[in-house]
């Protein structure tokens, strides 16, 4: 469960975890540092200054119950040159404060205990309220001794200045490793932006490798994939070109020759020529893909208009009845093969409107993702055969084949492909007119 917890914890992308790499050894490194140093030199350093001071306030103790009052004033000037600055009052018929003394834990373990060892006398002790001193207090018999005594005197006051230089010299680093991190990480964003560009079906011409040795390998291998990508399908368009040549040809003579028989059973064979023909454009469309065209800017909006009309001019000329509604929210624009996603969504609508009476047609966008959903009120698919129904040149048994074009069975395989050509992909499911809903997905 921990390891679970530290995972998601961890950041996701490359740069956040380069970061934590780089950070937390510096940050364990200044926490030991701190403690080694604040702590226990801290500590140390405090504990024998204290020590010093507390056995020059004794030697001041001890001569006051030697001397007496009277000589003991006389005797403080010449204390006061051999104790650096300690200067010894005395304040007859006074006692030491009641309450706990407001001092330094430190200074109470140390610095008290050490002076009421030496002196066998009450001690109190106030290191908080003064900024540069501390009240030092001991009470005598019927007067009590105040030595004022500046702050470095007691304790060690450096020590700060030591973690402050320390922390800081680890924010320079820390800044200079972020720096050059950046500049690391870029090139790998690069590349992976350019990789999801090219999945999309967008140019990327101005690529180049860049960053360390490991990173430019990656994205020469990135260029020499996408040549290679390009180079085949390039080579399948000019086959199919050429292919689709040599039978338009014969195609065409077989036409002309039909057109003049005068015989009857001539009407039959070109009805199967245009079938032929039909079918023939289904499978070039098909292999062909996407090649050739590149991406631009495009309005959805727009493109789906434009197919629902032409759609609904297509089919008014056979079955008037059949409508096409169209809806779309707001400022659609995505950069796309303007021909091959009018082709996907001209597919979906004449489906719908084949085997329904009514196609709705929507564009929208949600989060980063744009959706065309086309709805009929069709027989519709059963939801463990949707899949099927993607797979090229097949039909299914129920009577709604989704061929796409007089039932040769690609009309959802050439969608599909599109869509994922640009990133996307296509789902079906049940509408909410009684038929199918096919819903096309296209990242922005």
């Amino acid at each position: 469960m921990s390891r679970g917890w530290f995972r998601r914890s961890m950041p996701r992308g490359l740069f956040g975890r380069s970061l934590v790499i780089i950070v937390m050894p510096v940050v364990v490194l200044q926490a030991v540092v701190t403690y080694l140093l604040f702590d226990r030199q801290w500590d140390a350093v405090t504990t024998r200054i204290s020590r010093g001071v507390a056995a020059q306030i004794a030697l001041f103790v001890q001569s006051y119950e030697t001397l007496g009052p009277e000589k003991f004033v006389g005797e403080a000037a010449r204390l006061k040159e051999m104790s650096f600055g300690l200067v010894p009052v005395i304040k007859p018929g006074e006692k030491i404060p009641d309450t706990e003394s407001p001092a330094f834990e430190v200074l109470k373990q140390v610095f008290v205990r050490e002076l009421q060892t030496r002196t066998g006398r009450p001690v109190w002790l106030d290191s908080e309220s003064l900024d540069d001193e501390v009240d030092i207090r001991v009470q005598l018999d019927g007067a009590v001794m105040q030595i004022m005594a500046e702050r470095k005197r007691v304790m060690s006051t450096n020590t700060h200045v030591w973690v402050l230089w320390s922390m800081g010299t680890a924010l320079i680093l820390l800044s200079v490793a972020v720096l050059f991190l950046r500049n690391q990480i870029r090139p790998i964003e690069r590349l992976a932006d350019v990789a999801e560009a090219f999945g999309k079906g967008r140019d990327v011409p101005d690529f180049r490798p860049a960053g360390a040795t490991e990173v430019r390998r990656a994205g020469l291998a990135f260029l020499d994939m996408k040549e290679r990508i390009s180079r085949f399908v390039q080579q399948r368009t000019d086959m199919l070109a050429g292919v689709s040549h040599d039978l338009r040809t014969p195609l065409t003579r077989m036409k002309l020759e039909l057109a003049m028989m005068k015989d009857p059973s001539a009407e039959a064979l070109k009805g199967d020529l245009e079938e032929m023909e039909h079918m023939l454009e289904e499978y070039l469309a098909f292999a062909r893909g996407q090649a050739g065209e590149g991406a631009s800017d495009t309005d959805i909006g727009q493109l789906v208009r434009d197919v629902a009309a032409s759609a609904q001019r297509k089919i008014a000329v056979k079955t008037p009845d059949k409508k096409v509604d169209v809806t779309v929210g707001g400022d659609l624009v995505l950069e796309i093969r303007p021909n091959a996603m009018r082709r996907c969504v001209t597919n979906l609508v004449e489906n719908a409107l084949r085997y329904g009476s009514r196609a709705t047609v929507s564009a929208d966008q949600q989060n980063d993702v744009i959706e065309i959903a086309v709805d009929d009120d069709g027989p519709g698919i059963p939801p463990d055969r949707r899949e099927e129904a993607f797979r090229p040149f097949h039909r299914l048994d129920s009577g709604r084949t989704l061929a796409g074009g007089g039932g040769v069975g690609l009309g959802l395989a050439i969608a599909r492909d599109i869509a994922r050509g640009h990133g996307g992909d296509i789902t079906l499911s049940e509408s909410k007119l009684g038929g199918l809903r096919a819903v096309v997905r296209l990242p922005v």
